[in-house]
């Protein structure tokens, strides 16, 4: 796919959550395991041992392999490359591009992208980084402002109104980028609902997760031991939504009901004798998997890719649907010794989604990972 526009072209704007992530519950006693908050995320550990150490969870840019992988000199070369770059290079070569091309940035973006993650990911750190007001409030436009940010932004740049590609194409990014912001704020009100009990849409939903993957076998009791049975702690699953909320329990019913076979499958995996793991629990760890990924920007290749418009919560529960088959399949390929090995393989399995995300033509659903 061509792609014009300044050169070296930068990567997206993937920070590091600025916040502590919220805790898990812990798992089913039958595993005798332990979730416990780590740096870089949640742990399991044996009850009454020590936690295996934690690795990093920085989403920031990989420093150059000549320069020492990621040792503190590297890392000090690597920001002050990207200093001297967007402070004075960047200048520079957008004027020689310019004066080449006859097209300022925005335009050569608009113009050479195919429409995703390439060219909203391009817009999106040119408005960015300009120094005009102007081009760097369109980024916190309301979706009811797009439309008067576009054309201000073409006044601002002296673009004809009769150019309706470039206007057409602004329009859809700003839509993505807005709609992108918007969509964590949408995931991060729902975790933070706490599960009540004597709510009974709360209520509900858990018995529906229930009916949906134990059709043949109804609840005795509201608590009761049988929760374990799907992977939950004891006899009452709203103490293992602590950590996530009612996000948790959302994204478990979500896959269960559009997924059908699929969750049954997968909870038929996790009875298995060595290579078993609590099913719900594991659920709840790849929800806040999903949502510290949304929340430091590493989903915007994958969303920008697979929604033209304003991204909604059914996509977001859709790249969870995704994970959790895909972590099923890593866990059976990779057969751990036992299930005190969690945390080194979700770590692992997280490095390898982080990967996947590096790439601006990525696309990770459900329907996509089931294709030959």
């Amino acid at each position: 796919m061509a792609v014009t526009g300044p050169w070296p072209p930068s990567p997206p704007n993937r920070l590091p959550p600025s916040a502590p992530q919220p805790t898990l519950p812990s798992p089913p006693s039958r595993h005798h395991f332990q979730v416990r908050k780590a740096a870089g995320g949640f742990r399991l550990e044996a009850a009454g041992r020590r936690a295996l150490p934690a690795r990093g969870a920085e989403w920031g840019r990989p420093a150059a392999p000549w320069l020492g992988g990621g040792s503190e000199r590297a890392e000090m070369l690597v920001h002050l490359w990207g200093f001297l770059y967007s402070s004075y290079f960047r200048f520079w070569l957008k004027w020689l591009w310019r004066l080449l091309s006859g097209k300022c940035e925005l335009q050569r973006l608009l113009d050479g992208a195919e429409e995703g993650a390439r060219r909203t990911l391009g817009i999106e750190h040119s408005l960015g980084s300009s120094k005009n007001k102007v081009l760097r409030n369109a980024l916190n436009a309301d979706e009811t402002e797009i439309e008067k940010c576009v054309r201000d932004v073409m006044k601002e740049k002296k673009i004809e109104e009769k150019d309706i590609r470039f206007k057409t194409n602004l329009h859809m990014s700003l839509l993505q980028i807005t709609g992108y912001k918007k969509l964590y704020l949408d995931v991060e009100n729902l975790r933070k609902v706490t599960y009540d009990s004597d709510n009974k849409e709360h209520e509900e939903q858990l018995i529906q997760l229930w009916n949906l993957l134990m059709p043949h076998e109804n609840l005795k009791a509201r608590i009761t031991k049988q929760w374990c049975d799907i992977g939950f702690q004891g006899d009452d699953p709203k103490t293992d939504f602590r950590g996530m909320g009612l996000l948790g329990l959302v994204n478990l019913l979500y896959f269960s009901k559009h997924y059908t076979n699929e969750a049954r499958q997968i909870l038929s995996h996790s009875n298995h004798p060595k290579l078993g793991y609590s099913y719900a629990i594991v659920g709840i760890n790849l929800t806040e998997m999903a949502y510290s990924l949304l929340k430091n920007g590493a989903l915007k290749s994958h969303l920008y890719n697979v929604v033209p418009g304003l991204p909604q919560m059914e996509h977001f529960h859709q790249f969870y649907c995704y994970l959790v088959y895909e972590f099923d399949k890593f866990w059976f390929e990779e057969e751990p010794e036992s299930i005190m090995h969690f945390n080194q393989y979700r770590e692992k399995f997280h490095d390898k989604i982080k990967g996947l995300l590096l790439d601006y033509d990525v696309i990770l659903t459900l329907q996509n990972a089931k294709e030959p």
